[in-house]
């Protein structure tokens, strides 16, 4: 596994242009220039902390890893343990560490991919931090955002957070098999989401039992 450790004096680097926003936007063009030159296409996993995004990624590799190459970064504050789970699949990692910072940025995951062989990964599942404000201000260079929500965070946490799944493709209803013991309707939580956003692809899942696993990983697959 390789480890990226933001550094202090690196964490604002891209503070020195005008805008910190439009720094990232165009640190994010670069990143995604460089991914569409080798043909990867890199997905970022968006969610609070225990909605299941490291699980959900780690059932995705499994899936995925023998049809086509995949690397994962995985952002965490200041912990290697998500990283190190998925790196026992076999699969490049680069563990991110934030020191504390509420999500990742455009700097940081470039070099990020400045690490890795990218030619050799058809997939690149980027996992953010926990957070369901700050990493939707940030784009990576991704091909597409997925939202990743948990029934044990409540019936309103959609309706709550718009601004993170205006700007998904993709939303991840998870450990749906606990909706009945939270007392939270799926089916309440996927119209708050279309409601929103019409055209977002919405797909309940269990990582514990894998249901809606396949339906992520087709997904994917068609983007």
């Amino acid at each position: 596994m390789i480890k990226l450790e933001a550094q202090p004096d690196e964490i604002y680097d891209i503070e020195l242009e005008h805008s910190l926003l439009e720094a990232n936007e165009k640190l994010a063009r670069q990143n995604r220039a460089l991914l569409d030159e080798h043909g990867t296409t890199a997905i970022d996993f968006m969610g609070a902390i225990g909605s299941g995004k490291t699980t959900l990624i780690t059932k995705l590799v499994e899936k995925l890893k023998n049809q086509c190459g995949v690397a994962v970064f995985n952002g965490d504050a200041t912990t290697s343990e998500d990283a190190d789970q998925i790196e026992k699949l076999g699969v490049p990692v680069v563990q991110i560490a934030t020191i504390n910072g509420c999500h990742l940025d455009a700097n940081l995951v470039g070099k990020g991919l400045r690490k890795i062989d990218i030619s050799k990964a058809k997939f690149i599942f980027i996992e953010n931090i926990g957070n369901l404000i700050c990493p939707a201000e940030f784009p990576l260079g991704s091909k597409a955002r997925v939202v990743v929500v948990s029934v044990t965070e409540g019936p309103w946490m959609v309706r709550k957070h718009p601004h993170m799944f205006l700007g998904a493709q993709i939303v991840v209803i998870n450990k749906i098999d606990l909706a009945d013991a939270m007392g939270v309707s799926v089916e309440a939580l996927i119209n708050d989401v279309h409601t929103l956003k019409p055209d977002i692809t919405v797909i309940p899942t269990s990582c514990k039992n894998g249901t809606g696993v396949d339906a992520v990983a087709q997904t994917l697959l068609a983007i």
